[in-house]
């Protein structure tokens, strides 16, 4: 039933929403925390562009006289992005990696931005549009995203949720400024180590890809955690060192006798091969077997110490993918673990894609530097929150979107976002059943904003 006589100016914040956020409360001040409130849910409820606009429109605060206090929320108000996200670290692990192994993707992605004001902006390769033979330039922002690779209740699929993202300035942003440049690896150190001391005594395992395969990176991390990564197929490796006898003259040998390459052999007819079926693959969702041969070696290179790593050669029998060599600083994981870890990689992929298809990454208009460097790492997290909250709402069973001539075999975000959007909009709507049920009003002004949803959501 409609409610004609009653019109309100913005729509309460949900109980449920302040029950799901508030491990976050004490990161902001009593002011601040009512807007953050409004900008979370606006977050959730808009379609199309994120921006603060978007969001008060979508909450029914179109006419707030105060619309600049929640642009300050960005770009001036004093909370740290560093303990939001030390929170969402804990919440995850806590209910989805309770045990065992934490499992932290890393990745850059670009977000596409133009603007004279964006000062951290830069000209990378574009990674979307770009392939062997064509090359594409982007103008925009290069973001270090570390995610948790986990399974969640909702689906079957291993999930990538982002819980600390930062910003890696370009070299012509940083000259201009008169700072160091900083590689991408040494962001990867930075943060690696930052995750690795908000989880103490817990056991961390960092999957990147081949961008993440320095010397320099590995020894920082296997001190606290372990790296599993690509190989080149030209690396140096090496035999353990011999043993020292009484006639041994000199300082000890850190490494022993080089050992062949691996692309040597991969073509050595005498190389042992052994088949192994890995029940995760790139596009195989009852498994794919994959020929291996690995071994425990001495990776060096000129000017750092030797790092023990355990190998692994991989080749397709049909053929139809090159082969691929990884590594682990861990050698006591076995070969098949390892590439189980590092085919959960690609979830990253996914996360990337499906923050820009649902939460609006890239369409964003902040320009100052404090407000960029909130706006996207706030975007990704909330990724993350949508994740958990929909484990409260969904089960593997429960097919939402379900049609006579449809029935979904498997839950994905889009599926989660929804049914975290349809309990802000209506959960609070008739909740309990008392004795003498009275009808529940529902607000003129939540339908017409439910009606502009629909209307411009594209």
């Amino acid at each position: 039933m409609l409610d004609q006589n009653k019109a309100v100016i913005g729509d309460p914040v949900p109980q449920i929403l302040r029950q799901w956020l508030q491990a976050w409360r004490p990161c902001f001040t009593a002011p601040s925390w009512e807007h953050v409130l409004v900008l979370v849910m606006g977050g959730v409820l808009a379609t199309g562009k994120r921006t603060v606009t978007s969001c008060l429109r979508v909450t029914g605060r179109g006419d707030a006289a105060n619309f600049a206090t929640y642009h300050q929320i960005l770009n001036r108000a004093r909370w740290s992005s560093r303990a939001v996200a030390r929170r969402l670290l804990g919440i995850v692990v806590e209910r989805l990696v309770p045990d065992g192994p934490v499992v932290i993707g890393m990745d850059d992605t670009i977000e596409r931005r133009w603007g004279r004001r964006i000062t951290a902006r830069g000209i990378y390769r574009d990674p979307v549009r770009s392939s062997h033979g064509h090359f594409v330039k982007a103008s925009g922002l290069r973001w270090l995203s570390f995610m948790v690779l986990t399974p969640v209740s909702w689906t079957r699929l291993i999930k990538a949720l982002p819980v600390l993202t930062l910003l890696a300035p370009s070299e012509r942003s940083n000259r201009q400024r008169g700072c160091r440049h900083k590689l991408l690896t040494d962001w990867a150190r930075q943060g690696a180590l930052q995750l690795s001391r908000w989880l103490p005594g817990r056991r961390i395992i960092f999957i990147g890809d081949s961008s993440f395969a320095v010397h320099e990176l590995a020894h920082a991390i296997v001190r606290r955690a372990t790296l599993i990564s690509r190989l080149r197929l030209d690396a140096n490796l090496f035999a353990q060192p011999a043993g020292r006898t009484a006639r041994t003259m000199g300082r000890p040998a850190q490494k022993g006798r080089a050992l062949p390459k691996l692309k040597t052999l991969l073509a050595n007819p005498a190389t042992r091969w052994t088949s192994i079926l890995v029940s995760a693959w790139y596009g195989h969702a009852g498994g794919k077997t994959l020929e291996i041969t690995s071994d425990i070696a001495l990776w060096y290179r000129p000017g750092t110490p030797v790092l023990p790593v355990r190998w692994v050669l991989v080749r397709d029998p049909d053929g139809k993918r090159d082969p691929q060599a990884f590594f682990s600083t861990d050698i006591t994981l076995e070969p098949a673990e390892m590439i189980a870890l590092y085919v959960r990689r690609w979830q990253i992929e996914v996360t990337f894609a499906e923050t820009r298809a649902h939460l609006g990454v890239e369409t964003q208009r902040q320009w100052t530097d404090k407000a960029i460097a909130r706006t996207t790492p706030a975007l990704l997290g909330l990724y993350s929150l949508i994740s958990l909250w929909a484990c409260d709402l969904l089960t593997i069973k429960s097919t939402p979107y379900s049609a006579a001539w449809y029935r979904k075999t498997n839950l994905t975000f889009s599926d989660a976002i929804g049914a975290v959007r349809l309990q802000l909009w209506v959960g609070d709507i008739n909740q309990h059943s008392p004795p003498h049920p009275e009808p529940n009003y529902i607000p003129t002004t939540r339908l017409k904003r439910m009606a502009q949803a629909l209307c411009f959501a594209t």
